[in-house]
């Protein structure tokens, strides 16, 4: 039991370090295909991937799940992609993790409603702790916000995708294995952005003429993004609950920080390094009786 949990706990962290520098590859990507054409071919090659790579591993879906599978893909990552694509394009990479990294101070409430998960006093203070490094990596140092309004909105839409995607999410880990949800999710995300690809983006794509770059980082978009972290993420909600898995992704923004400053020169100012110190320090405590235990 306790190799399994150490090796949870690895796979939620390669998890939301795919999720983080997944904002800077989108960036790259979309300087070719718009957003639409993205999620298109992201959800395309990862189902096609996960198919491929796990297919003996592959359950046959029962009728009685055909509705929770379809809801399921509804939300994420038809709604969640969609929300978050479009606003992405009004801000930067940074501020785009920060908001998706609110998805943890709302979950946690998620699952004492809706799945009776208990919470202790550590979970809490961990998520608030973390949240204010959060802020501190938004804010400048008069606490103004400088973000696009509109880019903000989409980008609650897709925390409230996340959300609603966690209900059934929850309820198909006890049936089917990770392989299994996250090969049909995203093949029915696909279907779900098929027609808004062949009316909206089908021309602008035909005449792309995409870098090396743009279609490596789709490519990583695809395997990593959309297929390795959903799978990891998956087993993180099954053995650990939707309450502590989550407070992982409070590592998304310090990973997508890091990794703009390195791959497109965004600025990394000491505000920036301590709110990441802080979000650290909030993800341990929100942990600490699990790594208690441990040792």
């Amino acid at each position: 039991m306790k190799e399994t949990k150490t090796l949870i706990y690895l796979l939620l962290i390669l998890a939301v370090a795919f999720w983080g520098i997944s904002y800077v590859w989108m960036k790259i990507v979309f300087e070719y295909f718009p957003p639409i054409a993205t999620m298109f071919f992201r959800l395309v090659i990862s189902s096609g991937f996960l198919y491929v790579l796990f297919r003996k591993n592959f359950q046959k879906i029962q009728k009685a799940d055909f509705r929770a599978f379809l809801l399921l893909s509804f939300f994420s990552p038809f709604c969640y992609f969609l929300a978050e694509s479009f606003g992405l394009l009004h801000v930067s990479p940074t501020i785009a993790s920060v908001v998706i990294a609110t998805i943890p101070l709302f979950s946690p409430f998620l699952g004492l409603f809706a799945f009776n998960e208990k919470l202790s006093i550590t979970n809490i203070l961990g998520f608030i702790v973390s949240f204010v490094g959060i802020l501190l990596m938004v804010f400048d140092d008069h606490f103004r916000f400088d973000a696009s309004p509109l880019g903000l909105l989409l980008l609650f839409g897709a925390v409230l995708s996340a959300l609603a995607n966690i209900v059934f999410l929850k309820k198909l880990t006890a049936k089917y294995n990770s392989y299994t949800i996250i090969t049909v999710q995203n093949f029915a995300g696909a279907i779900f952005f098929l027609p808004l690809f062949l009316i909206f983006d089908f021309a602008t794509v035909a005449s792309s003429r995409p870098s090396m770059d743009a279609i490596l980082s789709l490519i990583a978009l695809a395997v990593f993004a959309s297929s390795l972290a959903f799978m990891f993420y998956t087993s993180g909600v099954r053995v650990l609950g939707v309450a502590k898995a989550s407070i992982f992704t409070n590592l998304i923004p310090v990973i997508t920080a890091v990794s703009s400053f390195f791959l497109l020169n965004e600025a990394l100012g000491v505000d920036k390094i301590v709110g990441i110190g802080v979000v650290i320090m909030g993800l341990l405590l929100s942990q600490s009786a699990k790594l208690l235990k441990k040792f």
